[in-house]
């Protein structure tokens, strides 16, 4: 199984979803989608968000847009970054199985395709309603004190993993961060990850030389 990490922030997340898919056909394995607050993983890291540093702002609509037209991928920009992402991302957590995958498909494609965004619960439920979804009963269930706190612990178990930004991939307890991770990701599926355990502590265990 992949778990998958992703903020629907993140126009990264959109491009690795849409690929996910046929990487996951490709080897067999099942794709669990894992919504992840980014905030709460940057504050545990003490980082910034690309969104709050202009000049990378820039760049990584760029970026995402050249690399979605190399893709075939759809992109255009929601109507407001950063936008709130609470009341999509537990929402998704409010439905299972076949439905989080649907959800999760409507949620991204709201903000990323075109869709009209997915920043409050009237356009959450839109996009959920629009897909044969319960759009109502879904975010009247993702107000509720338990959903909230899911998100908190899904969150907080994936820092506890390692995971740092989104998206993460996490198979066997391994991280897979970003789109371009995806090479990666597919040689350990095919249990050809080079980086062995002997390799990777010769770097776990260099000494800090430096600081600032």
């Amino acid at each position: 199984m992949i778990r998958f990490h992703f903020d629907y922030l993140s126009p990264y997340a959109w491009l690795a979803w849409t690929q996910l898919p046929a990487l996951a056909a490709r080897h067999g394995v099942s794709i669990e989608p894992v919504p992840t607050l980014l905030a709460a993983l940057l504050a545990n890291g003490g980082t910034k968000g690309p969104a709050e540093i202009p000049a990378k702002r820039s760049w990584v609509f760029k970026d995402t847009f050249r690399t979605a037209h190399r893709l075939g991928v759809p992109l255009e920009p929601p109507p407001a970054h950063p936008f709130l992402p609470l009341p999509a991302l537990r929402a998704t957590l409010a439905v299972e199985g076949a439905e989080r995958h649907v959800l999760t498909d409507a949620l991204f494609r709201a903000v990323w395709a075109g869709g009209g965004g997915a920043g409050d619960e009237a356009s959450v439920a839109r996009a959920a309603t629009a897909r044969g979804l319960d759009g109502e009963a879904i975010v009247a269930r993702a107000r509720t004190p338990e959903l909230k706190e899911r998100l908190r612990r899904e969150t907080d178990a994936a820092i506890a993993l390692g995971v740092f930004g989104v998206p993460s991939m996490v198979v066997d307890r391994e991280v897979f961060w970003g789109l371009d991770a995806f090479p990666h990701l597919e040689l350990y599926l095919r249990g050809e990850d080079p980086l062995t355990p002997d390799r990777m502590a010769r770097w776990e265990h260099l000494p800090v030389a430096a600081s600032r």
